[in-house]
C-alpha cells in the first residue's frame, strides 16, 4: 500500500481531489490531498509575497512535519512546477513522483513560459484589474477551454469548480524554478496523460520525447484536464496501478 500526497493545480485546493482519495482509501492506500498557501481554507493567508518557493516549502513541509516515508508525489496541472522543486529536496522521503496532465518542470521555468505572449499579456491584465495587482481569478470557462479540456465536466462539475475555485497568487506563475531539481535517480517516475497531454505525446514533440521512454512510465486516461474532477475513480484506479 502507497502513501499519496496529492497537490492540486491552479486555483484548487484539498477538496478537489476529495473523491479519487476516498478512492484510493477504499484501495488501502493512505491519501492526503493537501492546500497550497492562498488557495482553498488557506485563501487568506496568500500575500503579495506569495510564490513559487512558497509553494515548494508548502509540499517539503508537508511531508517532513508528519514524518512521511516512501511518498508518492503527485501533481496536477500547475503542481508540476512546485512539486518538481519538492522532489529535489525530499531526498530518501520520496519513492514516487507522478504528473498528472502535466511534466516536470526544467530549472530557470516558470508557468507563464508554457503560455504565448499575447495569453501572459491578457493575465496580467486580469492580474492588474480584478487581482489587487497579486492575485489571478479563474478564467471563464469558455477561456479555460481554450488550453484545457473539459470533457467530462458536466454542468454539476463546472459548477463545483467554480464554487470551490479561489484566486491564485500570480507570483507562482512568475518565480522561476531555482535549479537543480532533480530527485534521486531511484525515485520511480509516472505521468498519467489525459486527453490534452496524450494529444501532445503522441505528436512526437521532441521537448517532450523523454517522457515516452525510460524511466518515465505512462498512463493514458480518456478525460478532460480535471480528471479527479471528472473521472475520480479512474484517477484512482490508474493511480493504484501505478504503484502495484
Amino acid at each position: 500500500m502507497a502513501t499519496f500526497v496529492l497537490v492540486p493545480g491552479a486555483w484548487l485546493g484539498a477538496w478537489a481531489w476529495e473523491d479519487t482519495a476516498q478512492a484510493l482509501r477504499e484501495r488501502g492506500h493512505t491519501a492526503l490531498p493537501l492546500t497550497l498557501t492562498g488557495l482553498g481554507e488557506y485563501a487568506d493567508r496568500g500575500t503579495p509575497e506569495t510564490d513559487l518557493e512558497t509553494h515548494i516549502a508548502d509540499i517539503t513541509d508537508f511531508v517532513e512535519r508528519r514524518d512521511l516515508r516512501e511518498v508518492t508525489l503527485v501533481a496536477h496541472s500547475y503542481a508540476a512546477a512546485p512539486v518538481t522543486g519538492a522532489t529535489g529536496r525530499l531526498g530518501d522521503r520520496l519513492e514516487r513522483v507522478v504528473y498528472v496532465d502535466s511534466a516536470p518542470f526544467a530549472a530557470g521555468m516558470c508557468m507563464l513560459d508554457l503560455m504565448p505572449p499575447e495569453a501572459v499579456d491578457q493575465l496580467r491584465q486580469q492580474v492588474a484589474e480584478f487581482g489587487d495587482g497579486w492575485r489571478l481569478p479563474m478564467p471563464p470557462f469558455d477561456v479555460l477551454g481554450l488550453s484545457s479540456s473539459l470533457y467530462g465536466l458536466d454542468e454539476n462539475k463546472r459548477g463545483l469548480l467554480r464554487a470551490g475555485a479561489t484566486s491564485q497568487p500570480f507570483g507562482t506563475f512568475e518565480q522561476r524554478l531555482a535549479g537543480p531539481a532533480e530527485p534521486s535517480p531511484d525515485v520511480d517516475r509516472v505521468l498519467v496523460a489525459c486527453n490534452d497531454f496524450k494529444n501532445l505525446l503522441d505528436a512526437g514533440l521532441p521537448m517532450l520525447a523523454f517522457l515516452n521512454q525510460p524511466p518515465w512510465r505512462r498512463f493514458d486516461l480518456s478525460t478532460g484536464h480535471w480528471p479527479m474532477l471528472s473521472a475520480p475513480a479512474e484517477l484512482a484506479h490508474v493511480l493504484g496501478s501505478a504503484v502495484s
